[in-house]
């Protein structure tokens, strides 16, 4: 971040008449405000008026205005900042994501801002306004549709996480869920469970779901919407909530599908409180693979995703625009889960 005394240097005239690069006065001028306040605005600081700070990011878009990184003194010369918007810092997938993001662009000498939107909508927006400015590209998990994201991206390349390659004109990386679903229904089935429920996670309608139910379908099951409850957050504490749940309105389910690996340890959790034994009485089964399934007991069969692949794919994707390429489309942009079956099924 830069301080209050610190400012972009305006660039001068290009040949041909080209439009100079805004500059902080320039925004300052627009929004009618001093440029310390634009510099606030711009770095989400607390000291002003949210109708002020929406006044100043307004006019920084319609300049187009991106700080100097250099005259603050955060990068040196010729550096590649990328920015990283993650929705939950707590969520330990999110940062093994992270780690591969950070790992990929240490390789290419780049840098990475990492900005924590906690799953709210106005926080990720934020992020594109502030990074669009400060970053040359950014990566990161949006839940806003394409034009949303439009508006407040400046004109930066951006990369989507956890996004179907139908589902967004901007390049993605993500998980092939449908795949990674199929195959951990097919092994509870494959186990003799015929009455199995999923936690499903708090920001639906999400794809595990479709394509559990789908699965589910496919199979035979007697098993439809009723079997599938959603959590209050995606946490241990919102799986045993959950689960609570699901035995208050299946208390005849055999198997547990969880949203996450988080989830399923919840579910878990509860099911023991119920005096049910896992997996003899209840099989569990997690998404993600995070090497805290290793921890519990019994250990977490789940669906493991190769995180730091998906991280380094999200840079792959950001080098790929940057030199004016296609981005990976299709199977090359996305990671499929492996089954890793332990002891909880």
């Amino acid at each position: 971040m830069w301080t209050d005394d610190q400012r972009a240097e305006p660039e001068p005239d290009r040949p041909g008449g080209e439009r100079r690069r805004a500059t902080i006065h320039d925004v300052a001028r627009l929004a009618g405000v001093s440029r310390q306040t634009v510099s606030r605005a711009v770095n989400d600081k607390g000291e002003i008026a949210p109708g002020t700070r929406e006044r100043v990011l307004q006019a920084a878009r319609l300049l187009d205005y991106r700080p100097s990184r250099f005259a603050r003194g955060l990068v040196q010369k010729g550096a590649v900042t990328a920015g990283l918007v993650i929705p939950d810092l707590r969520n330990p997938f999110f940062p093994e994501v992270a780690a591969g993001v950070l790992e990929a662009a240490e390789q290419r000498g780049w840098q990475v801002v990492v900005w924590d939107s906690r799953m709210d909508e106005t926080r990720e927006r934020q992020a594109l306004d502030v990074l669009s400015h400060q970053a040359d590209a950014v990566v990161g998990y949006f839940r806003d549709p394409d034009e949303v994201l439009a508006r407040h991206l400046g004109g930066v390349p951006l990369v989507l996480l956890e996004r179907g390659p139908h589902q967004t004109r901007f390049a993605a990386v993500g998980t092939d869920a449908a795949t990674g679903v199929e195959h951990g229904v097919r092994h509870l089935h494959g186990a003799g469970h015929r009455r199995i429920g999923m936690l499903d996670g708090a920001h639906g309608p999400e794809p595990r779901r479709r394509a559990f139910l789908e699965q589910a379908r496919r199979l035979g099951l007697p098993v439809d919407e009723g079997w599938v409850v959603t959590c209050p957050e995606h946490s241990v504490a919102g799986g045993e909530a959950g689960m609570e749940r699901l035995l208050r309105d299946r208390p005849e389910v055999t198997a547990v599908f969880g949203f996450n690996d988080l989830i399923a340890v919840g579910a878990i959790r509860t099911a023991r409180r119920h005096g049910r034994s896992v997996p003899r009485d209840l099989a569990v089964l997690g998404f993600d693979g995070l090497s805290l399934g290793e921890l519990v007991e019994p250990a977490l069969t789940t669906l493991h995703i190769d995180k730091r692949r998906l991280g380094r794919l999200a840079v792959e994707q950001v080098a790929r625009l940057r030199a004016g390429e296609e981005p990976l489309r299709g199977p090359d942009a996305w990671v499929t889960p492996e089954l890793l079956v332990r002891a909880s099924t």
